[in-house]
């Protein structure tokens, strides 16, 4: 891998992972289009690929440092009994709406993604993506009868709810927050409420990943220069993935009605102009 890839496939990362559009897909697609020789899922990349998770990870951690800190703080009861359920309620529906992913991808995601891990797969599923997010967008906006729930009114079943959804990402082309978005939305939480539950749940996932590709570095032999490169990668994951959030936070915000159809729009077009290219 050389530098100028490095850093673009950690710009890649940085974005796609937060941005309801599939950063699996982006990086099966990306490098297919490109002609680039690398394999996102060998030995040689893996080192690359633990940075970039971690740089991503951290970035995370930082934007909603203050969402931690105030649970953390609720769950030592200094803030009295209510905030002290509440922030308990919290936890206990992140671990909840984790426990789907963890159980189906333990037994099923090498499995899918070796069935459907091609670029033209990757397309496919990506213009699928497309189309969830902009069904769901039209659902929304013919349901605005209900209001709107805030995250810690979420019940235990909608968290499981949101978990299933997020196994939809083990597909390549399938965003993993988009995925998560959807179940919240259709869970009667608002976009921005949705995407900050997507955004804390996304955290131990991607720590986890981290841990576990870490874990099989030591049977790998890391060439020279490697853990360099990766190191960059990281930083401008992280720096891209700070950006993206504080970005999205905003956005969903200020775009109730409408915030999910620019990307629905986006994943149909790039997914099927990747469809056609890589079929020659």
């Amino acid at each position: 891998m050389t530098l100028i890839q490095a850093i673009l496939i950690a710009i890649l990362q940085g974005a796609t992972e937060l941005f309801p559009v599939s950063s699996l897909g982006h990086a099966v697609i990306v490098p297919a289009l490109l002609h680039w020789s690398l394999d996102p899922h060998g030995d040689t990349f893996l080192p690359f690929l633990v940075m970039l998770h971690l740089g991503t990870a951290v970035a995370l951690l930082i934007f909603f440092w203050k969402d931690w800190s105030a649970i953390v703080q609720g769950l030592t009861g200094r803030d009295g009994t209510q905030r002290q359920a509440e922030s308990i309620h919290i936890i206990a529906l992140l671990v909840v709406a984790t426990i789907p992913a963890v159980i189906i991808g333990g037994l099923l995601e090498h499995w899918l993604r070796a069935l459907f891990g091609t670029a033209r797969f990757a397309a496919i599923f990506l213009i699928l993506n497309g189309a969830l997010l902009l069904v769901t967008e039209r659902i929304k906006s013919r349901e605005r009868v209900h209001p709107d729930r805030a995250i810690a009114a979420l019940t235990y079943a909608d968290a499981a709810v949101i978990g299933l959804w997020q196994c939809l990402a083990f597909l390549p082309g399938i965003s993993r927050s988009g995925a998560t978005i959807i179940g919240g939305l259709l869970r009667n939480l608002n976009h921005e409420g949705a995407a900050r539950f997507s955004f804390l749940m996304a955290q131990p996932v991607i720590i986890a990943a981290t841990v576990r590709e870490a874990f099989h570095l030591r049977h790998v032999d890391i060439p020279p220069g490697t853990m360099q490169i990766a190191t960059i990668g990281a930083v401008i994951a992280a720096i891209t993935a700070l950006a993206s959030t504080a970005f999205l936070m905003r956005y969903f915000h200020s775009h109730e009605q409408w915030a999910l159809r620019p990307f629905g729009y986006y994943c149909l077009g790039i997914g099927a102009v990747a469809f056609v290219l890589l079929g020659h």
